[in-house]
């Protein structure tokens, strides 16, 4: 079979990789003297040697090898690089790409540009080690392995032309996320989304020893890649003319296989799940660097991982190495005198945004506000308040069925297999659950034109989530409260973006990352302590306060109105927590409204302070609110003249101060509702050091009495949940009459009415099962 690359086609294509190559061990070392103009010198060397060359020569070796595929068949790619470290290899192709230059004008494409990009790399005010939001082209952070396949299936979700590129490095194969990962191929339609290539990029090692992968056989890894539904193509070597040749040809391969498999389905319809091409690539950890330092061997070894020659600034032999390795990528050939890229290698790069670091997709170009319909349509009619029940997720459930309906390719719904279970199984009214493999008679609201994502992987679900909102398309998440934490630090992740790309004008703003957590902490009857957690709500509260959200919606309406926002917003990180089973609901579509876009309110209907409360009764979530109501009502029943204001806050980012989060209330705002030295009662949906995270900077801030989750958790009542972290409306009640301004004369009574009402409890759940008839069956009524 004759070699894809022509003599001339390999000449230029090394040469551009040793450009890249060249451009990435600049970054690393140099400070001065981008060109080698004169003799390295120490003082060229930076003072702090950071980054990480191993992984570098195969990531620039890829691109360079689609760039030529790209160009020749104008079609449009995004590149994902996986290994973590790998950032200078890959702003080293985006420079040579001429994309770097024209984002950041002051990294011009000359010796003077070329000096910035030096000395920008990993060093004070410059720019990070890993692939980041600072990147052109780039919509995956290096920094956290396990997620590249993840965020380059979300990427292609309902977008047909896109091909992704997704290297995979050894080290992060190894992760579980990962791992988990390589099944996206099973919910991939080819007549209507893009395709992923895997590039498993195998260098054998990591930070300090080998990898699994790196020392499994061909055999092994063919057959692991196989069962999962792959064609696997190998590349090895470490001599470039070859592995160039080799290269080339297994990527036409790749994308002819992918051509084929798109061609048949959008022409015949899809059938079964294709057997989608994976590139398996071994080359040695940092190829063409230098090959023994000190006696030792480097290349080919995990030496190589990160700066293979470490003392250039104090030992002039390292120095002299150095410099022979950099001149070994024959910079006069590719540079010229003023330090530009000579136009024969210009000419490589593909045109305009079919430059993998100028695709528009990468950086919220393409992206397109929802049609969100009228909420009327959803609201629940509500009058009296607290009188009726609703399941309050299954309106939400009927908004997103519509908004499938409404936007087409634009909007998804992933969900770890808890649609139906987390009440928001109307979507299957609009579209079945996206599934290749074979459908058996008895599955339902399932196939392979489904465009709702279920996985039983918050990982996978997240990063899908990810990648579809980073490329311009909007959705929901929803999760299992306690779960939530599985992708705790993916969420951490993606907030950090979304901070980094704040900072660039370049950046267009993207959909918000949508996250509801439902089946919460107080109400998983039959799952017991391990379903019963809120610590996610920590985790983004920590968040930068200008992208991190909370809110808790205590009602249907609430939820609409707060989903519908959500839906809106750009650049967030957006936390909704409600429960699925039925609940009282109490505020009118209106009311909501414009309880929500407050944040938190007074509810005067019950509320009888007149203005002048003994005792601020405070709630965010909905049991909490429950639990707070009731406790209210039992007060006011039995304690009439004792003056009770509720605040219900459902935006828990309006408890700060403006100038810790864009949504904090000022002082008076913050008085009017919590008084200045009134106590109070916060029935809180989290942890209770939550809310006092949030409380610092307000007047006397130690009168707030925060009850919350407190890890007392098992297989038990719903009422009896709240009793066991000391939540229910007889301890928030207790604990009025202890803080109350004015105590009722009637106190010590009540107090012991109360215990005698939680002994009583003890006592009923354990003998029928079940909660208390007054306690199951309670609703608002105005207090007698």
């Amino acid at each position: 079979m004759p070699d894809p690359l022509t003599p001339e086609d390999l000449r230029l294509i090394d040469a551009w990789w040793r450009a890249a190559n060249y451009l990435t061990v600049g970054q690393i070392y140099l400070q001065e003297n981008p060109l080698l103009k004169e003799p390295l010198r120490p003082e060229h060397i930076k003072p702090r040697l950071l980054g990480h060359w191993g992984t570098s020569p195969g990531l620039s070796l890829i691109y360079a090898h689609m760039n030529r595929l790209i160009r020749r068949d104008g079609f449009p790619a995004i590149y994902l690089a996986g290994p973590g470290h790998g950032g200078p290899a890959v702003v080293a192709c985006t420079y040579l790409e001429g994309t770097y230059s024209e984002i950041y004008p002051r990294v011009t494409p000359d010796a003077a540009g070329m000096r910035r990009l030096f000395r920008q790399f990993s060093t004070p005010g410059g720019i990070p080690s890993h692939v980041s939001a600072p990147t052109p082209g780039s919509i995956h952070e290096g920094g956290e392995l396990g997620y590249v396949l993840t965020h380059a299936f979300g990427a292609v979700f309902d977008d047909p032309e896109l091909i992704a590129i997704a290297v995979v490095g050894d080290g992060e194969a190894e992760t579980g996320p990962l791992e988990g990962s390589w099944k996206g191929i099973s919910f991939l339609n080819p007549a209507h989304d893009g395709a992923v290539l895997p590039v498993l990029h195998l260098n054998g090692y990591k930070i300090s020893g080998p990898t699994v992968w790196g020392r499994s056989t061909d055999a092994e890894i063919r057959g692991y890649l196989e069962a999962l539904g792959y064609e696997v193509l190998f590349v090895e070597g470490d001599d470039p003319p070859r592995v160039h040749q080799a290269l080339a040809a297994a990527l036409e391969g790749c994308l002819d296989r992918i051509r084929r498999i798109q061609k048949e389905a959008r022409a015949t319809g899809v059938k079964s799940r294709p057997r989608w091409p994976a590139l398996v690539l071994r080359t040695p950890k940092g190829w063409t660097g230098p090959d023994v330092v000190d006696g030792t061997q480097v290349e080919g070894t995990f030496r190589a991982h990160q700066v293979p020659l470490a003392g250039v600034k104090d030992s002039p032999e390292h120095l002299k190495m150095l410099e022979a390795w950099m001149r070994s990528y024959r910079p006069e050939q590719l540079f010229d005198a003023h330090g530009r890229l000579v136009p024969e290698l210009r000419a490589l790069a593909p045109a305009g945004a079919l430059r993998m670091s100028a695709n528009p997709r990468t950086n919220g170009e393409t992206c397109q506000p929802l049609k969100i319909p009228s909420l009327e349509g959803y609201a629940v009619k509500v009058d009296p308040p607290g009188a009726g029940q609703e399941e309050s997720t299954r309106r939400l459930g009927q908004l997103m069925r519509d908004l499938y309906r409404e936007n087409p390719g634009r909007f998804r719904f992933f969900c770890p297999d808890e649609t139906n279970s987390n009440r928001l199984g109307a979507v299957f009214e609009a579209t079945p659950r996206a599934f290749m493999l074979p459908v058996e008679p008895t599955d339902e609201a399932i196939g392979p034109e489904g465009r709702v994502m279920e996985v039983l992987s918050e990982h996978n679900c997240e990063g899908w989530m990810e990648g579809y909102a980073l490329t311009g398309r909007h959705g929901l998440l929803a999760t299992y409260e306690s779960f939530a934490m599985v992708m705790a630090s993916m969420a951490i992740q993606h907030s950090k973006w979304l901070d980094e790309s704040l900072k660039l004008e370049w950046r267009k703003p993207i959909p918000a990352l949508n996250i509801l957590l439902t089946s919460t902490c107080w109400r998983n009857d039959h799952n017991g302590f391990s379903h019963q957690g809120p610590g996610f709500i920590d985790t983004v509260l920590t968040r930068k306060p200008t992208v991190s959200r909370i809110y808790l919606p205590p009602d249907a309406n609430c939820l609409l109105w707060t989903a519908d926002h959500c839906f809106r917003t750009s650049n967030h990180v957006n936390v909704i927590v409600i429960d699925k089973q039925p609940q009282l609901q109490y505020l009118d579509l209106q009311t909501a409204k414009g309880h929500c876009e407050r944040g938190a309110s007074v509810w005067e209907w019950a509320s009888n302070d007149e203005g002048d409360p003994d005792i601020v009764m405070a709630c965010a979530g909905d049991i909490p609110t429950l639990e707070t109501l009731a406790a209210t009502w039992l007060l006011r029943t039995a304690a009439p003249g004792l003056r009770i204001r509720v605040v219900n806050v459902v935006d828990l980012m309006a408890m700060f101060t403006p100038e810790e989060h864009p949504h904090g209330m000022d002082e008076k705002r913050f008085v009017d509702l919590f008084t200045r030295d009134r106590h109070v009662v916060f029935a809180f949906h989290g942890y209770p050091l939550g809310i006092h995270y949030t409380l610092h900077g307000r007047p006397i801030p130690e009168r707030f009495h925060v009850r919350g989750f407190r890890e007392q958790g098992t297989t038990t009542t719903p009422f009896d949940m709240v009793v066991l972290n000391g939540i229910s409306r007889y301890h928030l009640a207790i604990e009025a009459l202890r803080r109350a301004r004015r105590i009722p004369e009637n106190s010590p009574e009540l107090v012991e009415h109360f215990n005698e009402l939680l002994r009583k409890h003890r006592a009923y759940v354990e003998e029928h099962l079940e909660d208390m008839p007054e306690v199951r069956d309670w609703t608002w009524s105005p207090p007698s």
